[in-house]
């Protein structure tokens, strides 16, 4: 469970906000009642979220506006008031599926032969809401595998300011053709780092010229919106990765975050860091987001912009290939494709690697997260859907150097859904967003019908030496 805001009558096909009324009918009780209902309250479910006092008193101040004589109320009848302006949401009432796995950045306290590892999870609610979640776990030695219990009580991140591109806006511009005197003035007069205070201060400070003209308006609210979609989130540092929530913070992805592929990805200067793509959804549109974390702790979330990155399933390298920033992608919705990021900031037209010619992959196929880096070449789990809408995974070898060249596929599947697994909230589907080698295993978290989620391993020599070369 995390707590929400909730304001009555907006739950209705008819928004109809009740709040007004609510508030009113809370300042008219007495103190004594005030004290019971606030005591009542909090004894219920103070054990079930952190600082649920601070929560109500933040929700009352998001609704202050709606009370008369606000400044007149008491600390206890605030606190009603917030506490009647929130309510549980169960994140993961409807589904859970879809993880990827990297190395924990913390690897303490674990013994020879043992890898500590977090898992994200796509975890749905009510009104098919997806949000991110994160699971810990012990794989190794061998097959062993300790997955840490999901105990306490959970948090959502808590938004702040993002230290914005220049590159990446004007790339967004660029894709949705703003290209104007209004639009290169404003880009011009921007640092190639800025937050948001930087960027209000360069449209206020717009010439009086360009303010006149009639496309000022419609391309500054145009800039807003694009730039609106890079934030930043972080939680308490005293909380548990199994704990912390990545909950929609924009528009954008109001209807939710999905399929998180996370990468443990070290750049040119050596130095590691936690990235994932994950598809922002708003009940109409989709768009193609990056998550970057030092620590799972501090959040920068920014958006994708290019050809490469207008469909699901985008998936980064774990390192630069030659110099380049790579990633997966399928552009057409059935193709796995390689795109390169350009010195624009924009994620270049796919190159086709793999295409449904199998059978068990007729009606599409597509990567199931970041390459795994081996000797023999770059392994990539695939997904392929056959009759039944059945969800298979597999696999093809792309070459270490020249990815865009196939060296070898997987003939038949390596996961397909059997007994329980092909039951659930969507009926025979396995999936993973992301695997990870260690000491010579694979270790792919997956999920089954979108209900459960399981572990499968295998050895990479023998999956290696079971593909079969060419395309």
């Amino acid at each position: 469970m995390i707590v929400k805001l909730f304001v009555p009558g907006e739950d209705a096909d008819l928004v109809r906000t009740r709040a007004h009324a609510l508030i009113d009918r809370i300042a008219d009780l007495d103190g004594d009642e005030v004290d019971r209902l606030l005591n009542e309250t909090i004894a219920e479910f103070a054990g079930r979220h952190r600082d649920l006092r601070g929560t109500f008193m933040h929700h009352f101040e998001l609704v202050r506006h709606r009370a008369d004589r606000a400044d007149e109320l008491s600390p206890r009848r605030r606190l009603l008031i917030g506490a009647y302006f929130t309510h549980e949401y169960a994140v993961e009432a409807a589904a859970l599926c879809n993880p990827s796995v990297v190395a924990h950045p913390d690897q303490s306290g674990v013994s020879a032969g043992q890898l500590r590892v977090a898992v994200s999870v796509r975890q749905i609610g009510e009104g098919h809401l997806s949000s991110i979640g994160f699971v810990t776990a012990v794989v190794g030695p061998g097959t062993e595998l300790a997955v840490t219990e999901r105990a306490g009580p959970l948090i959502a991140g808590e938004r702040g300011d993002a230290r914005h591109r220049r590159d990446l806006l004007a790339a967004g511009m660029a894709d949705e053709g703003w290209d104007n005197e209004v639009s290169a003035a404003l880009l011009g007069s921007l640092p190639e780092a800025f937050d948001d205070a930087t960027f209000e201060t360069v449209i206020g400070g717009l010439p009086g010229g360009l303010q006149s003209l009639e496309i000022a308006l419609p391309t500054i609210e145009q800039l807003r919106r694009l730039n609106a979609a890079g934030y930043a989130t972080a939680f308490p540092a005293n909380t548990a990765l199994h704990q912390r929530v990545l909950w929609p913070s924009t528009p954008m992805e109001s209807r939710g975050m999905e399929d998180a592929r996370f990468v443990r990805f070290v750049g040119d200067d050596g130095v590691p860091v936690y990235q994932a793509t994950y598809t922002a959804y708003d009940g109409r549109d989709i768009a193609t987001r990056t998550l970057c974390t030092p620590d799972f702790l501090q959040f920068q979330i920014a958006p994708m912009r290019g050809p490469g990155a207008r469909n699901k399933g985008v998936a980064l390298f774990p390192r630069p290939v030659a110099g380049r920033r790579l990633a997966l992608c399928r552009t057409d919705g059935e193709t796995i494709g390689l795109t390169v990021l350009g010195d624009d900031a924009r994620w270049g037209p796919p190159v086709p690697l793999h295409g449904p010619h199998r059978g068990w992959e007729l009606t599409q196929t597509g990567n199931c997260g970041s390459p795994i880096e081996t000797p023999a070449g770059w392994l990539v789990l695939t997904h392929g859907v056959g009759t039944m809408r059945r969800y298979v995974i597999s696999a093809i070898l792309l070459d270490l150097h020249h990815p865009e060249r196939v060296l070898a596929e997987l003939a038949h599947p390596l996961l397909k859904p059997a007994g329980i697994e092909r039951e659930g909230y969507v009926p025979n589907v396995i999936y993973t967003c992301g695997a990870l080698v260690h000491a010579g295993v694979l270790w792919m978290p997956y999920g089954t019908g979108d209900a459960r989620v399981g572990f499968a391993t295998a050895e990479v020599d023998a999956l290696l030496a079971a593909m079969t070369p060419g395309s």
